[in-house]
């Protein structure tokens, strides 16, 4: 079984209009809905917004159901120097907490300014990051008129809202995609050994917000163009 996760239900619409078999229910009030798509057994939820929702979420669905892969999709925000534009699709090939350690007199400082990882398997310590396998970039022809880039996310509590914070963000982590979960559920994917992918369809660029300017909608469409590929891809 193949979890795709989004924050909000929009995010998921076109693929819930594919899938045959569907049944719904509740858990913790989130719904989980499973059906088939292509042959292949897969469940969506909508864990809503931010980390504590995200890592719950992802929890509730590991624990209740044999899950062998788990996809997070969405929209979210490129940085300005990324390549992207409105409607294209980012692939993350790492996720990174970007507000999580210690401010000190010379800015913020990450988790191991603290010296305590976040997780430990064997003798491997995460501090801030998280690797992620992205899928493969989807042929020209898959892909249409849109562009699709793999880089590192950051998921930050607060989204930047000025051109210096997203400049701050994009030099300082060498990153392509801003978003509010990700590194949430790869943190608790990391604990359960399970692979993901996170793939993210670009509503905005990252700066001062203006969401006259934003296209919600073509971004969430790409998303999911680019997530049916991924869901046959293996982790």
């Amino acid at each position: 079984m193949i979890a795709l996760l989004s924050s909000m239900p929009f995010e998921l619409n076109l693929i819930l209009s594919c899938l045959s078999n569907t049944r719904s229910r509740e858990i913790t009030g989130k719904t989980v809905i499973r059906g088939n798509l292509s042959g292949i057994d897969v469940l969506l939820m909508f864990t809503g917004i931010g980390k504590v929702n995200a890592a719950h979420a992802t929890t509730c669905v590991i624990e209740k159901f044999p899950v062998k892969k788990i996809i997070n999709l969405g929209v979210g925000g490129v940085y300005p120097g990324s390549g992207l534009n409105i409607g294209d699709v980012a692939l993350a090939s790492k996720e990174i907490y970007g507000d999580d350690g210690v401010f000190t007199a010379k800015g913020l400082k990450g988790m191991k300014e603290i010296g305590v990882p976040l997780v430990q398997n064997g003798r491997k310590k995460y501090f801030n990051e998280f690797p992620i396998t992205p899928p493969p970039l989807p042929s020209p022809t898959k892909g249409g008129i849109f562009k699709v880039k793999s880089g590192s996310f950051v998921t930050v509590s607060a989204a930047t809202g000025t051109q210096k914070g997203a400049r701050e963000l994009e030099k300082r982590f060498h990153a392509l995609c801003e978003n509010m979960e990700g590194a949430a559920i790869a943190q608790v994917c990391t604990i359960y050994r399970i692979p993901m992918h996170e793939i993210r369809g670009i509503s905005n660029i990252v700066g001062v917000r203006d969401k006259r300017r934003w296209n919600l909608k073509l971004a969430s469409k790409n998303c999911q163009r680019v997530v049916v590929d991924a869901i046959s891809f293996p982790a």
